[in-house]
C-alpha cells in the first residue's frame, strides 16, 4: 500500500516542555476530529468505493493521516518528557499523568479515550464523501483552535503545516465528490452491488 520513509513529513523539533499545551494538542491524536479517526475512516471507506480514482484518493489521504498521527505523537512526547511532578501538578495534564504517566495515549483534550464511534463508514459513496469533507473541516477548526492557544514557535510551525494539509485533503475529497457525482448520476452505492436488493433504490 505504501513505502515508508523513516522520517516525519515535516520536522518536529520541540525544545520546551509544556504539559498544558500537550493536553490541548492531544485531541488531534485521539479526539473526535483527530488523525487516528481520520486514518481509520478513510482506510475503511475505501473498500466499498466503486471507483478506482476515488479509492486512490481515500488510500492516499488515509495513509497520510497515519503520518500525521505520528507527527502529533512526536509533538506530544517532547512536550511531556522529563517533567517534574511540580511542573505537572495543577495543570490539565495532571489527570492524564495519573493514568498514563508521560506515555502517548490517544485521548481527546477532555480526556475521553479514542472511540471507533468517531469513524463514519456508511458504505454509500456520497454519504461517506460528505462525511469526509466535513471531517477535514472539523480537523482544520481544531488546528485553528490549537493555534489560538499556542505561542510556542516550534509547535506552531508543525501545527500550521498539519492545518494546511487538512485544506489539501478537503480539496482532494472535493475532487472525489465530483468524480462520484459524474458517475453515479442520481444512483446510490447499491446500484453497483448486485448482491443488494435494488427495490426502493
Amino acid at each position: 500500500m505504501w513505502t515508508y520513509e523513516k522520517k516525519l513529513q515535516f520536522p518536529v523539533k520541540i525544545k520546551n516542555p509544556n504539559p498544558k499545551l500537550a493536553q490541548v494538542i492531544i485531541s488531534q491524536l485521539g479526539g473526535p476530529d483527530g488523525e487516528l479517526g481520520a486514518s481509520m475512516r478513510y482506510l475503511h471507506q475505501r473498500y466499498s468505493c466503486p471507483y478506482d480514482k476515488v479509492t486512490g484518493i481515500l488510500t492516499d489521504v488515509g495513509t497520510e493521516e497515519l503520518a500525521h498521527l505520528e507527527m502529533v505523537a512526536a509533538i506530544i512526547h517532547p512536550l511531556t518528557r522529563d517533567l517534574k511532578p511540580e511542573q505537572i501538578a495543577g495543570t490539565p495534564f495532571a489527570a492524564y499523568f495519573v493514568d498514563h504517566t508521560a506515555g502517548v495515549y490517544p485521548v481527546s483534550a477532555a480526556g475521553v479515550p479514542f472511540d471507533m464511534k468517531y469513524v463514519g463508514v456508511k458504505g454509500d459513496l456520497l454519504a461517506d464523501l460528505n462525511e469526509d469533507l466535513a471531517a477535514e473541516q472539523k480537523a482544520r477548526v481544531t488546528y485553528d483552535n490549537i493555534l489560538r492557544l499556542n505561542d510556542d514557535p516550534d509547535v506552531r510551525e508543525v501545527i500550521k503545516f498539519l492545518r494546511a494539509r487538512e485544506i489539501v485533503h478537503y480539496q482532494r475529497f472535493g475532487d472525489a465528490m465530483r468524480i462520484a457525482q459524474d458517475n453515479l448520476d442520481g444512483k446510490n452505492f447499491y446500484a453497483f452491488n448486485p448482491s443488494f436488493d435494488k427495490k426502493g433504490c
